[in-house]
């Protein structure tokens, strides 16, 4: 928040008042071009009362040129207001586009239901509100006075008239606003729903064809296709059926200003050019309220993106950029951490403590539920329902700004990510391509010969996702992307369950050589045989810490407590995790 006198502003409506100057132009611009749209009015009752009148051709030509002029000087003002407000529009864009893109990554990693498209979505619509007819009635409804005021000089009823209309045409966009708000926001967010909902499962397409899953998931979809449909259309008769009385409302209200106009001439107390003038005026001066009647439900979609928008920068404000602090050296701290989720009832992580200096390699196991890959997690930093404390060399891991301390990590998920591009963007996590840190970091994962096999080397696209490639290969890239540029701190969730023999051994080699550059390494697996390269063993059991400590004495005490029940239990049996040959 920005404090401003006894206001705060926020960042979103600071940004906005940033272009207070080119609201004040286009102000101005729409000042001339309003009052010069009396021109047509006052040519009108010129040429029928006096041109008509007199037969002076010269005073025609004259009038004529004297109107162009001003038609010209009126276009070009409704150009250049235009022009301006698509000019705000761009830089409002350029302004806020990558503080956007951070805060909704942010709020994607911290499940607050926010996502990159819909908050870029929300910056489009104030964008493009902000540069189309919505705003433009904004500014030309205060200058509607005018016109009711030259209706008021030709005949005062002409002018009540107008006023009548007016506020039949207010109270029109008050019940729009009223009866069409809620119905709208619902049908948008049901769309919204059922559209996140397809493209979850058209990212499974191969999984839903092949067990023929395709029919029974249809259904689901197919209700909430239906919900979205008639929200949408509730709140479409809504908005039709108040445009429908809006256009009621305009063609009687001309009508009944051409019949009055006609009755004040059969009076004598207007002339015919003065009844035509005022049906053209009395149509330009409501003719704001009802170009509002028609754009208000863009400007209510406009204004629920724009408190979208802010709640979102809000929750998520800008990292400090003068923060800075040392080159971190991999000692890891974990303090009581409870890891939660949404619809459990019990915790995930329940009280895990532990402390690894640098340079040691810790081994993660435990059955499958015990909360190994939501520690791996908790330990990078990016699971949203973590408390307690995550230290790295003594400083909490959120203090960090992400883009300083990312280079100090590597993190390879279970589920591999990469993303469309070459194999040398996706191992040089798409910064500058660094040749000798790349082909660096795949000769560490035992990738360099297999990816020099590939048509164009490190320049082979993967395609999205990386479907170009194998799982053993999509691993093995996602784990030299991990150790691209010496990191620090190295969390492996399963790096091995897709390998062969071959990539088993190469990863073996890598987290020794992470070991001698003094690198912190946990690696969460189910094979026993990686355990070899252990310093440190941390098992894990129903989210709680079983043991931990250095490997050899973790095994011991493992055979230890587990010898006398071997015979009768042999399902308890650990002799599995001894240490083997690396």
């Amino acid at each position: 928040m920005i404090k401003l006198g006894f206001f705060q502003r926020s960042e979103l409506t600071q940004a906005l008042w940033a272009f207070r100057r080119e609201f004040m132009v286009v102000g101005v611009f729409s000042m001339v071009a309003n009052v010069l749209m009396l021109s047509p009015t006052l040519y009108m009752l010129q040429v029928y009362d006096r041109v008509m009148v007199s037969h002076s051709e010269l005073t025609l030509l004259v009038m004529s040129l004297i109107t162009l002029f001003l038609f010209a000087v009126m276009a070009f003002s409704e150009w250049m207001r235009s022009r301006v407000l698509v000019q705000s529009g761009v830089r409002l864009d350029g302004l806020l586009g990558t503080r956007v893109f951070n805060a909704s990554f942010e709020a994607r990693l911290t499940q607050s239901g926010s996502s990159p498209k819909r908050a870029f979505g929300d910056l489009i619509q104030i964008r493009q509100f902000l540069t189309g007819n919505g705003i433009l009635a904004f500014f030309d409804t205060p200058w509607a006075p005018i016109y009711l005021a030259v209706l008021f000089f030709l005949h005062p009823m002409l002018g009540y008239l107008a006023i009548v209309f007016a506020i039949i045409q207010g109270c029109l966009v008050w019940l729009g606003h009223r009866h069409t708000v809620e119905p709208s926001e619902a049908a948008a967010q049901a769309s919204s729903d059922a559209s996140a909902y397809l493209q979850s499962k058209l990212r499974n397409s191969e999984v839903l064809e092949s067990m023929g899953m395709v029919h029974n998931l249809l259904p689901h979809w197919a209700a909430r296709h239906q919900r979205a449909m008639e929200l949408g259309g509730r709140a479409q008769a809504l908005t039709h059926k108040i445009m429908a009385w809006s256009k009621f409302v305009r063609y009687t209200q001309q009508s009944l200003a051409l019949g009055a106009g006609a009755l004040l001439v059969i009076d004598g107390q207007l002339s015919p050019g003065g009844m035509i003038a005022a049906n053209v005026l009395m149509s330009r001066a409501l003719a704001p309220i009802d170009m509002l009647v028609g754009t208000w439900r863009g400007f209510v979609s406009a204004r629920a993106a724009f408190e979208r928008l802010e709640a979102l920068l809000r929750d998520h404000p800008e990292r400090d950029p003068a923060l800075s602090r040392v080159a971190p050296k991999g000692a890891l701290t974990l303090r009581n951490v409870v890891a939660t989720a949404p619809g459990r009832a019990s915790p995930i992580l329940k009280g895990v403590s532990t402390a690894v200096e640098p340079g040691t390699v810790t081994v993660v196991l435990g059955p499958s539920g015990s909360g190994k890959s939501t520690l791996a997690r908790c330990m990078m930093g990016i699971w949203p329902g973590a408390q307690g404390e995550v230290l790295l060399d003594g400083l909490p891991l959120d203090g960090w700004d992400r883009m300083e301390l990312g280079p100090y990590l590597g993190y390879l998920p279970q589920d591999i990510e990469l993303f469309d591009g070459s194999i040398a963007e996706n191992i040089a996590r798409f910064g500058e391509v660094d040749p000798e840190k790349v082909i660096a970091a795949a000769r560490s994962a035992g990738l360099h010969e297999m990816i020099l096999r590939f048509p164009k080397g490190y320049d082979t696209p993967i395609g999205e996702a990386g479907n170009l490639l194998s799982g053993g290969q999509r691993q093995r890239i996602g784990l030299a992307r991990a150790v691209y540029g010496n990191p620090v701190l190295v969390v492996l969730d399963e790096p091995n369950a897709n390998l062969d023999d071959v990539g088993e051994a190469a990863l073996v080699r890598t987290v020794q050589e992470l070991k001698a550059k003094g690198c912190t390494v946990f690696l969460i697996t189910h094979r026993p045989g990686i355990v070899a390269v252990a310093d440190r063993l941390l098992i894990l059991q129903d989210g709680k810490v079983q043991a931990d400590g250095p490997r050899d004495a973790v095994l011991a005490a493992l055979r230890a407590a587990q010898a006398p029940a071997r015979p009768g239990n042999p399902g308890n049996d650990v002799s599995g995790l001894q240490a083997q040959p690396a």
